[in-house]
């Protein structure tokens, strides 16, 4: 337990901050699997919502939402055959 006040202030800054990534992360999974369920142009592209904002805020890296994406417009693409 910190003792200096600016350290408990950044503790409580901390524990916001996890929460609204672990807010960002369950979304874009949750969409991300819905979208591996149904593959419709439209649960991609809510998927694809989630994953560039994941990206923006910093909850998960540039080219790892592009990879997810990349691999559910394939599995789109493979369904649409």
């Amino acid at each position: 337990m910190p003792n200096i006040q600016s350290a408990k202030k950044e503790l409580r800054k901390m524990k916001k901050r996890a929460a609204l990534n672990k807010i960002r992360r369950d979304s874009f999974k949750d969409s991300i699997k819905k979208a591996i369920k149904a593959p419709t142009a439209d649960a991609i592209k809510l998927a694809q919502k989630a994953l560039d904002k994941a990206a923006k805020t910093g909850v998960i890296k540039k080219n790892t939402a592009s990879r997810k994406l990349s691999r559910l417009m394939k599995r789109l693409a493979k369904t649409a055959k």
